[in-house]
């Protein structure tokens, strides 16, 4: 085992980390500042499709680096990334490699002493997409505390945040705490996977989160201004930029009876439904087994906005509020899961908030002091410009 003296917090910045005009480089991508720390150790690797590194699989990289690989633990939509939203994802084996799969999406969604009692360190390399809500992050939460229980260093090895630019939303409020909101962030926190795992520790928002042995690598050459466009789709339903630009503003239609895309060529662009037209642009949900395997509104004609070409950013409440009038108006109730929608908010007072008819100048008006409060205490774990 390494021990825990040589590795409490360690950032192993890059030469020239915001070198102007410089290519980005992933921390999976920046092997010596962590294969040392790898090397004769029995590694488990937190990863899934987007875990590449110089045009290959972190796990293949790894193993053709000699790098004792003995197991993969699979988030949301599994290690290849092909299951849809909320789908089990079961243990197994990888047919290219024969390690061990074992499910985060399951029956565990932190990692039991069992699962780990083979592995020395643990390695986490996943690209989010900067919002709360997606549970990449929620995983990284119960990694880190198992490894701090367990006594397992963690490397944490950095990408860019394609939404990083924007600190937006509501804070989550303490009861309203789930897999879809772990740690009291904004919708959108602006940081990183390793900024929030140096976070989480510094904040103790995990047991014995003082005790947790964390390496995270930076990405070199980058800063959170930057459009960064991700190389692989981080889960079936955000297929390209667009669709991760716009998942912020989205998402929280996934608690109402509006179609968001599931099942169409347009996930999470394009707005509808069918008793209500909500734009000229028609489309048709249909079952699509590796992406949205039962789309809402499966079969219906549905006529709403198609936003491709949109330049909605960030966390836009003009969107959400525009539809929830209209429904309103129209005497139907767009929210038919408001236990749901509380949970992706954060909060009871976003919901409340839009049925009591707030403006959404007011609605975003609200949470600007809590935002304020949360960059103060961001602060000390930020690692990019």
């Amino acid at each position: 085992m390494i021990s825990r003296a040589c590795l409490t917090v360690c950032i192993l910045f890059v030469t020239a980390l915001q070198t102007a005009g410089a290519d980005v480089t992933v921390g999976a991508e920046q092997l010596a500042r962590y294969l040392p720390v790898l090397k004769g150790q029995k590694v488990g690797l937190v990863v899934n499709q987007t875990s590449r590194a110089h045009g290959q699989h972190l796990v293949d990289f790894l193993i053709s680096n000699d790098v004792a690989v003995k197991a993969v633990y699979a988030p949301e939509h599994g290690f290849r990334g092909k299951l849809g939203a909320g789908e089990k994802v079961t243990d197994g084996k990888d047919p290219q490699t024969g390690l061990p799969i074992r499910s985060l999406y399951g029956k565990h969604k932190k990692p039991s002493p069992d699962m780990l009692d083979d592995i020395d360190i643990l390695v986490f390399d996943i690209q989010d997409v900067g919002a709360r809500f997606y549970t990449y992050i929620s995983t990284l939460h119960y990694v880190m505390e198992a490894a701090a229980e367990q006594q397992l260093p963690l490397v944490v090895l950095d990408r860019p945040n394609p939404n990083g630019r924007f600190v937006d939303g509501p804070v989550r409020d303490p009861e309203f705490a789930s897999f879809v909101g772990l740690d009291p962030l904004p919708l959108l926190h602006g940081m990183t996977v390793a900024e929030l795992a140096l976070m989480i520790k510094g904040e103790g928002w995990i047991n014995a989160a003082d005790t947790l042995s964390l390496t995270v690598v930076p990405v070199a050459a980058y800063n959170r201004a930057m459009d960064y466009p991700l190389p692989v789709a981080p889960s079936p339903n955000l297929p390209n930029q667009q669709a991760v630009r716009l998942y912020p503003s989205l998402c929280l239609f996934e608690a109402t009876v509006v179609s968001i895309g599931r099942g169409t060529r347009w996930p999470f662009q394009v707005v509808g439904f069918n008793d209500l037209p909500l734009g000229e642009f028609s489309f048709t949900p249909r079952s699509m087994p590796e992406s949205a395997p039962y789309p809402k509104l499966e079969g219906q004609q549905l006529h709403g906005r198609l936003l491709q070409d949109s330049d909605i950013e960030g966390f836009d409440i003009t969107l959400l509020h525009n539809v929830f009038t209209q429904f309103k108006q129209a005497g139907i109730t767009l929210i038919d899961r408001p236990d749901f929608f509380d949970l992706l908010s954060g909060t009871d007072r976003l919901r409340q908030q839009l049925e009591s008819g707030m403006s959404a100048d007011d609605i975003r008006a609200s949470w600007q002091e809590d935002l304020r409060a949360f960059k103060a205490r961001r602060q000390p774990y930020l690692i990019y410009p």
